[in-house]
């Protein structure tokens, strides 16, 4: 199903250890990730637009997590890094430390499949159950398990 976030976690682009503890900094090192995505058409063209998205707002949600993102031309379809950090980073423009930051590039002729992601990741979130086991998964592949069977709760019938 389109705009599923489990089928955009790959464990190779999750990031359990990031060293940089400045925004810009920590931002490199997750997006990265991406560079050698095979749906990142340009990864330097997204990277700056990422960073522009940022400059013009906090992408802080709350509850020490972060969602940089850019629409853009440079993807072919949704993408997505995600980082972690122990000691936390400083997002100097909302004052807060992030330990969670979900890196999303997404077309811009595709919003619907991005917004339910979007909207996926924020009711995962809200849920501190759901972080402390996002903050405790010991690899990405268990960090990506937690994630799926969080997102499958949700869309279990009732």
């Amino acid at each position: 199903m389109p705009g599923r976030l489990s089928q955009l976690l790959d464990p190779n682009r999750i990031n359990l250890h990031v060293q940089g503890t400045k925004r810009t900094v920590a931002l490199n090192e997750v997006a990265r990730l991406l560079s050698t995505h095979p749906e990142v058409a340009n990864f330097d063209g997204f990277y700056n637009e990422l960073l522009a998205r940022e400059r013009l707002d906090t992408t802080y949600l709350g509850n020490e997590i972060a969602l940089p993102h850019a629409r853009t031309e440079h993807v072919k379809s949704i993408v997505l890094a995600i980082g972690r950090s122990d000691t936390g980073i400083h997002f100097e423009n909302c004052n807060q430390t992030v330990r969670l930051m979900f890196i999303l590039g997404t077309p811009k002729s595709n919003p619907t499949d991005y917004l339910m992601v979007v909207s996926t990741l924020c009711k995962i979130l809200k849920e501190p159950a759901n972080r402390e086991t996002l903050m405790g998964a010991a690899t990405p592949e268990e960090f990506a398990a937690a994630l799926t069977a969080a997102e499958a709760r949700l869309f279990a019938p009732a």
